[in-house]
């Protein structure tokens, strides 16, 4: 007797389901990886735009912290005297405004042009965005010569917010201010 041989139909097919199979599972898997490879690329690009907005706000907040400007004028008097024939000294007061966006600290301020000289008394005064301080100054008159020439340069020595001093200059009318008039009498008689 022969030996009976069982061929099997469905050998084939099972090969075929098999192999067919793969095939699908390979396209999901690579429907997955392009679908986490375009997900990555759009969080690379929200996370990319994110940075960039945030390092052109924080240079913009270093640049509005390291701005200065600001406004100053003679603002009051209080006493005063000479010890010099025609020269006319006065205790008084700088108004400064912080016309910038940050506060900053005003640690020195002095001005001199012809005839005039002015020093503060050397006390800080911190200054908030849009605020006003008064610094006591010394002011030093020549009756001769020292409204003739206007304005007075004032310079001022700044701490800004970014803790760095920078040195700003103002112009300060003097002729017709508090500091005018309070030494036009006195000159009169020191000349």
């Amino acid at each position: 007797m022969s030996p009976e041989r069982v061929i099997d139909l469905d050998e084939r097919d099972h090969q075929s389901a098999a192999s067919a199979g793969a095939t699908p599972d390979r396209r999901v898997a690579r429907r997955k990886m392009n679908a986490r490879l375009v997900a990555a690329f759009v969080i690379g690009i929200v996370l990319g735009g994110v940075g960039v907005s945030e390092l052109r706000d924080s240079r913009e907040e270093r640049e509005r912290n390291a701005a200065v400007s600001l406004v100053a004028f003679p603002a009051s008097v209080s006493g005063g005297g000479s010890d010099v024939k025609g020269v006319f000294q006065v205790d008084g007061q700088l108004a400064v405004v912080n016309a910038g966006p940050a506060p900053i600290t005003v640690r020195a301020a002095t001005g001199q042009g012809p005839g005039v000289l002015v020093r503060d008394s050397g006390k800080s005064r911190l200054l908030r965005p849009c605020g006003t301080g008064w610094i006591d100054v010394n002011v030093r008159l020549e009756c001769s010569v020292a409204f003739g020439s206007e304005p007075l340069s004032m310079r001022f020595s700044v701490e800004t917010a970014d803790r760095q001093i920078r040195e700003v200059s103002y112009p300060v009318a003097v002729v017709g201010s508090v500091w005018h008039r309070a030494a036009e009498k006195p000159c009169e008689h020191l000349r």
